[in-house]
């Protein structure tokens, strides 16, 4: 991956144009006057201090690029916690009520949302307002409509929107991407995606629509349906598909417990993919050219992730996802590099698009057709 990071000249900013920047830009561009653009650290605060944010920050304790340096969180008994375990200074700690004030820190480039599905759209947009980048974790919205406000609301506030797309920097995948992308698996015919697996709590938050939007589709699915565009290289223009539910009182009205859906492309190509929280050990990607195969398998679990083509093993080294995610995300932000594949919310947009579509067909029992 580093042979493809841009080679940027080095810039200072000069104390002269600092007067004419208002406070969101001089926030964004923050650096001391002989500090290179290419020395600049992302300083990140992490919003929802539960199991997927404390392991963002530990792997962050590995990054250069990016640097913890703030939390928000609805449980004060957390904050001291991670005060404590990660040096974070009192004056970089909030709660959900109180952290619009951020636009008065200079001190956070960016805020890293990882709360419930359903909470994702008001809180991106409150960050925004405050004038700070965001990474959000994926599903960024539980539908299309909201993503594109999400969008929308960054624009026009003119800061960065990224989505937690970790499997976009993973190394085996680049190399089936570049060798998707050079012809060497020749005109793709067909795609698998499975992933699942059997949820426990009932409880729990990914099981109440109301906080989630959705069931396995919109948790553990979507990442059948963005591996299937990463790896075709193409955009759906249909999609069928059926739900089975074999335990209504865990999985509840709004809730879907396994979906079959196929997608297809214009090239002819297909994909048949599954979704489930009812069925463990499915963590799979399949890819089949006119030339040759891919092969994920796991695909897009913690790792070690393992693949093989027709020419063999893939021996591409194993990462922390999360490091080299928020690696990537600091030239994304701080250094407009643009990734192989995108993480922005437009990206996140057009997998919503499709969840929605796969939604509409399990509820019309017909093909749905995508613009």
């Amino acid at each position: 991956m580093t042979s493809r990071r841009d080679f940027l000249q080095k810039i200072t900013l000069s104390t002269a144009v600092l007067p004419f920047l208002n406070l969101n830009e001089a926030t964004k561009t923050k650096k001391t006057s002989n500090e290179s653009v290419d020395d600049r650290i992302l300083r990140v605060a992490i919003m929802g201090l539960g199991s997927y944010g404390t392991r963002v920050a530990e792997a962050m304790r590995d990054c250069k690029k990016a640097k913890l340096v703030g939390v928000i969180s609805g449980t004060p008994s957390k904050i001291p916690v991670w005060q404590e375990k990660y040096n974070i200074p009192e004056k970089n700690c909030y709660n959900y009520e109180n952290f619009d004030n951020i636009k008065d820190n200079p001190d956070i480039d960016a805020v890293y949302v990882i709360t419930p599905n359903a909470l994702h759209h008001d809180e991106v947009i409150r960050v925004a307002k405050a004038g700070k980048h965001v990474i959000c974790e994926k599903p960024m919205a539980v539908n299309a409509k909201e993503g594109q406000e999400m969008v929308d609301a960054c624009k026009k506030a003119n800061v960065k929107l990224l989505v937690g797309y970790r499997m976009h920097f993973e190394p085996k995948t680049l190399e089936i991407i570049r060798m998707r992308s050079n012809g060497e698996l020749g005109k793709i015919l067909f795609f698998q995606g499975l992933s699942g697996f059997t949820i426990g709590d009932p409880t729990q938050w990914r099981l109440n629509k109301k906080l989630s939007g959705g069931g396995a589709m919109m948790d553990i699915g979507i990442y059948s349906v963005n591996g299937s565009r990463y790896m075709t290289g193409e955009e759906p223009i249909w999609v069928t598909a059926q739900e089975t539910k074999n335990n209504p009182e865990k999985f509840k009205e709004g809730v879907d417990e396994t979906i079959q859906f196929e997608l297809g492309f214009s090239s002819g190509a297909v994909a048949s993919c599954l979704s489930t929280y009812s069925m463990s050990y499915l963590d799979r990607f399949f890819m089949v050219g006119e030339k040759g195969f891919a092969e994920l398998n796991p695909a897009t679990g913690y790792g070690p992730i393992q693949g093989r083509t027709n020419k063999g093993e893939l021996t591409q080294p194993i990462v922390t996802h999360q490091t080299v995610q928020m690696e990537e995300m600091s030239d994304i932000i701080l250094r407009d590099k643009k990734p192989v594949v995108p993480v922005d919310g437009e990206e996140a947009v057009r997998d919503l698009k499709v969840i929605d579509a796969i939604y509409q067909a399990v509820r019309k029992g017909k093909r749905i057709d995508l613009a």
